[in-house]
């Protein structure tokens, strides 16, 4: 008995030593990283986090810890980025080594480093560059991006017009627009509005932004490994996700049964194409498993940003009849009523464009940003950011910068017009985050918001349920998405 507590202790005392040893040695590679707040063992930070609307907390932290801080999330070490000039200096001055995309574990858990979104490395390079070269040569021979928006801004107003001016909840229809261009450039596929498989889709895509920006999958992502095991949001998301991968698997099957190598109709056929001209090289990135990925992610980024922008900028239009009246006013001057809005028409429309600009702007869609990683140890300002370590650039705190833009708490398109009603432009208006890993379909998302809020006004007024005073525009959630809340109006024809 006396041999066996001897053996108990010193195996105890190991234990202790190797547990010391351990957290010294972690303690010593996060002993340069920014200050921030003190963190408690395993929950780390979270007492300082409002996980009902984690960006804001965030925000209130650089007060006190400067434009450069620590938060642990979890047990994870988070550099936190506020203001401009941080954030520019780690994505542009220093882009190459802050260009790692950091783990969120409630998506990346699902997509394993596939795709371009989550993607690192060469996965992630060869399916950007592939990935914007396709879009960028679309049409593919016939029509440009352009028409295809055009066509789908004028399918929507037929359907808007069916309504009567009737109340409706603009949610899934214009959700249409965005999904059915998404859809003809990855499978040349566009649906009817009333179609049950659309709208199924629509209805994934709509639940899985909600469900990403949850404050369950908040907890996920400070927890995965445990909070896997439990019901919650987190599960519904995995189920969208795969249901959204399986569409795609089909739309797959379907392509390579009717595939011409000689005249590639698609993003698919594309794909499918470089997976037969590199099927013997080993170290290839097409295959598969990235094409479905790729898909999902096109999907969710190109629909749901876009609908949910639209639909922030008809509740802020109405909330501002104001501004809705100039809207008006410039597309009655610049387009008229009897042609269709189109992208040389914005360069004389600088109050409109301003009005995009402000809507972007003030409803932050991506509040935190996604989360980088830098791809080795690195120095910024005075300390060292280990490498892997995951840094969140807000772009909250640039949209928001009280000095670029006096009172950012107000929907003001003055913010983006100078003196002489010209559109100014500003280096601190990035919705769509900043240097190598910027949104691969920025250019895409601003044709379509101006084309299909331009066609929708040359069409329609807008009329609030309530009074303009009453509407709220503050987020349903706010998360990794700011999600708008549900509302109804109507459209009068003009």
């Amino acid at each position: 008995m006396e041999l066996l507590g001897s053996t108990t202790l010193v195996f105890i005392i190991c234990v202790a030593c190797l547990v010391f040893l351990l957290v010294r040695k972690e303690s010593h590679k996060w002993r340069r990283l920014p200050p921030g707040p003190t963190p408690l063992p395993i929950i780390g930070n979270l007492m300082h986090l409002n996980l009902k609307d984690l960006p804001a907390s965030l925000l209130k932290l650089a007060k006190e810890y400067g434009p450069v801080y620590t938060v642990y999330l979890g047990s994870t070490p988070t550099v936190v980025l506020h203001g401009y000039e941080a954030v520019k200096e780690a994505l542009v001055d220093q882009g190459d080594v802050f260009l790692g995309r950091g783990r969120l574990p409630v998506v990346s858990d699902f997509h394993k480093g596939y795709g371009i979104i989550f993607s690192n490395g060469e996965t992630w390079k060869q399916m950007r560059r592939f990935s914007l070269m396709t879009l960028r040569n679309f049409g593919m021979g016939r029509r440009s991006i352009e028409e295809r928006v055009q066509e789908e801004a004028q399918c929507l107003v037929e359907e808007l017009r069916k309504m009567k001016a009737q109340p409706f909840d603009p949610t899934f229809i214009f959700s249409c627009v965005p999904c059915n261009v998404i859809c003809s450039i990855l499978f040349n596929k566009r649906f009817q509005y009333q179609d049950e498989k659309f709208l199924h889709l629509m209805h994934l895509l709509n639940e899985n932004a909600k469900n990403i920006s949850s404050r369950w999958s908040q907890i996920y992502n400070l927890w995965p490994r445990l909070i896997k095991h439990f019901p919650g949001e987190h599960r519904s998301l995995f189920k969208g996700i795969s249901d959204i991968k399986n569409f795609l698997l089909e739309k797959v099957k379907e392509h390579q049964e009717s595939l011409d190598y000689n005249n590639p109709r698609d993003y698919m056929d594309c794909f499918l194409i470089k997976m037969e001209q590199e099927k013997d090289n080993p170290k290839s990135e097409f295959y598969l498993e990235n094409l479905t990925t790729c898909g999902s992610n096109l999907l969710a980024a190109g629909t749901e940003t876009t609908s949910s922008t639209l639909r922030f900028g008809i509740l802020l239009l109405m909330k501002h009849p104001e501004v809705e009246a100039k809207v008006h006013e410039e597309i009655d001057r610049v387009i008229g009523r009897d042609q269709s809005p189109s992208m040389k028409d914005k360069m004389k429309m600088p109050y409109t464009e301003a009005v995009l600009n402000e809507i972007q702007r003030y409803i932050t869609l991506l509040p935190s940003n996604l989360p980088h990683t830098v791809i080795q140890d690195t120095k910024f300002r005075q300390y060292v950011i280990p490498k892997d370590t995951t840094v969140l650039p807000l772009l909250s705190s640039v949209l928001n910068d009280c000095k670029e833009f006096p009172n950012p708490e107000k929907f003001d398109p003055g913010h983006f017009l100078d003196e002489n009603g010209s559109l100014r432009k500003t280096d601190y208006f990035i919705p769509f985050s900043l240097g190598k890993r910027a949104c691969v379909g920025e250019s895409l998302a601003r044709m379509e918001l101006f084309l299909v809020l331009t066609t929708v006004l040359q069409n329609f007024s807008l009329k609030s349920l309530v009074d303009p005073k009453d509407i709220k525009t503050e987020p349903l959630i706010s998360g990794i998405l700011n999600i708008p809340p549900p509302f109804k109006l109507c459209l009068i024809p003009r």
